[in-house]
């Protein structure tokens, strides 16, 4: 490409940007305009990183991990030492309470790195300046190309166990962070940002890590799991199809939300009860709920609306907004007990208002979306809140 053409394909992608003419963002004009909303907010938070510098997984070796410097590794939130045994091993146990003492780097590393890049990528397109664009690419070599430095498209060694197992399927929800991330790279790429060998590179790195997903034990065994595990699966699955435009993945995913996610998780009434029966359940049925938002944001069509589909008893993405919004409109309501954790946390400016605010056309969602906290303070927020920067996503397709 030319730089004459990449200086024209520039201006068209924010000109079409700036002016609406993406579907979803010109049907959101009339009822909140979120370039407005995140404006100063984002370029706050994008000045503050434009000279950060790259800092990946590979910058912490993690000494029970059983892989090598460039796999990612996590260890598993609710597993404790064993006190009855001298090395505490093997762990065990304990449903929603966060054990503090394990290894966390590389997860507080690629949750900085997805709030960068989503922050500096939407600088970029609320500005059209190049220097945001610049240092989001710095950060992308970092952890997908240079070779020092990149990152292992696998998850083999993700929620490790001491004493139990090296890794974990459910250890595949600590990539939702790069949910965000493959969106800003489409974005860049459409713009003409990036050279031919970086393009290439960046796709090839997220189809190596899908092919993984749906094929390597792990990834099958997340794909499997019937609460917000195959949920989120399903969401990463989809992002990453999409970057690629791989249509027969996407159509897969289309598929498994109207055969598999709905069916198991979703009850006749919009409740979630895999997630209701946990000791964090408003934690876990807002998660659910954006997961399930996210699916039908990233893979509806004018011909497949999944915002729109019900399964023949009723179960539907709009139930479940129906049945949750008034709990996030006023919490006091909520009929279960307390979260054993973190129930203060909840709720921040969760997706799922905003894009079934849009999809369905109702303000009452709208309000509620710009009104609540778009920044949670404490990890286990940052943990659960990986979709943030909807500029990202009001752009609207390809």
């Amino acid at each position: 490409m030319t730089q004459l053409t990449k200086n024209w394909t520039k201006i068209f992608f924010l000109l079409f940007f700036v002016m609406g003419f993406s579907p979803l963002f010109a049907a959101s004009t009339t009822q909140i305009n979120v370039q407005q909303v995140e404006h100063d907010r984002v370029l706050k938070l994008a000045n503050q990183y434009l000279e950060d510098q790259p800092v990946t997984i590979t910058a912490y070796s993690a000494k029970r991990s059983a892989g090598g410097l460039h796999d990612y590794y996590s260890e598993g939130d609710y597993w404790w030492p064993d006190s009855t045994k001298p090395d505490g091993l093997p762990y065990i146990r304990r449903d929603g309470m966060t054990n503090p003492d394990i290894f966390v780097k590389h997860r507080k590393v690629m949750r900085r790195f997805s709030i960068e890049v989503g922050a500096l990528v939407s600088a970029y397109l609320l500005t059209g300046d190049q220097k945001y664009a610049d240092a989001a690419i710095r950060h992308l070599r970092a952890w997908f190309i240079t070779d020092s430095t990149r990152m292992n498209p696998n998850l083999n060694y993700a929620q490790a166990i001491p004493g139990r197992t090296k890794g974990r399927g459910v250890g595949i929800i600590d990539t939702i962070h790069l949910v965000e991330v493959a969106r800003a790279i489409a974005l860049l790429d459409n713009a003409g940002l990036f050279t031919a060998g970086q393009s290439s590179s960046l796709h090839a790195w997220f189809a190596d890590y899908n092919r993984w997903l749906l094929n390597s034990p792990n990834g099958i065994d997340e794909r499997d799991r019937e609460n917000n595990h195959g949920t989120w699966w399903t969401v990463q699955v989809a992002e990453f199809a999409r970057l690629n435009n791989d249509e027969s993945t996407m159509e897969f995913c289309r598929n498994r939300y109207k055969t598999v996610l709905l069916p198991n998780q979703v009850a006749p009434d919009g409740k979630f009860p895999l997630e209701l029966a946990r000791t964090k359940p408003y934690n876990y049925s807002l998660f659910n709920l954006d997961g399930l938002a996210m699916v039908c944001q990233i893979l509806s069509t004018s011909s497949d609306n999944l915002w729109e589909y019900s399964t023949r008893d009723g179960r539907s993405m709009k139930k479940s907004m129906e049945y949750m919004y008034p709990f996030i409109a006023d919490k006091s309501q909520w009929p279960l007990k307390p979260d054993v954790m973190y129930f203060d946390e909840w709720p921040v400016r969760q997706p799922s208002l905003l894009f079934a605010g849009l999809a369905y056309d109702n303000q009452n969602y709208l309000n509620l979306w710009r009104r609540l906290d778009p920044m949670p303070k404490s990890q286990e927020g940052i943990r659960n809140f990986p979709i943030r920067y909807p500029v990202l996503w009001t752009y609207g397709n390809k």
